[in-house]
């Protein structure tokens, strides 16, 4: 699995183990060991520039996605095909104040907004309530299971 990151935000994030959930998330969705994934990290004006150029809304937001080839979970039987997964962008500076007001970690802000990004690379979506169940439900576990898995390491 190709998981590539570039810090541009100037907060120094683990990216390592950014790399480790992404990897985690994509084995759990049974994606292609040679897929590819991005992740940048970028400060509040570059994330809003690119807020309002791809969502026509104002302000910086924590993470968005850029699906590539539209690949889609595999399961057990079938992973899906090897292709390029896309691009995560994340602002580590919207996640310090998000994990703030929730209560916990920076990383795990940062590690909650990655396993959201990579689900939308895979085409789920929070639009309507049944997927927001589904979408949730999966970042939940993603979430749950890397954490018991770094505990075991």
């Amino acid at each position: 699995m190709s998981i590539e990151i570039n810090n541009e935000s100037g907060v120094e994030v683990d990216e390592a183990g950014l790399v480790r959930l992404a990897t985690y998330a994509l084995d759990f969705l049974h994606v292609h060991p040679d897929a590819d994934l991005a992740i940048v990290l970028v400060d509040e004006a570059a994330m809003e520039q690119l807020h309002v150029q791809w969502m026509d809304e104002p302000g910086p937001t924590d993470v968005l996605s850029f699906p590539m080839d539209e690949l889609r979970p595999g399961t057990e039987e079938e992973i899906t095909p090897a292709g390029l997964l896309g691009d995560i962008v994340l602002c580590p500076q919207v996640a310090i104040e998000q994990a703030r007001s929730a209560g916990h970690s920076t990383q795990d802000e940062l590690n909650l907004l990655t396993a959201h990004g990579i689900l939308h690379l895979l085409g789920f979506d929070h639009a309507e309530p049944d997927e927001e169940r589904e979408m949730f439900g999966l970042q939940r576990d993603i979430l749950v299971g890397f954490v018991h898995s770094q505990r075991r390491r």
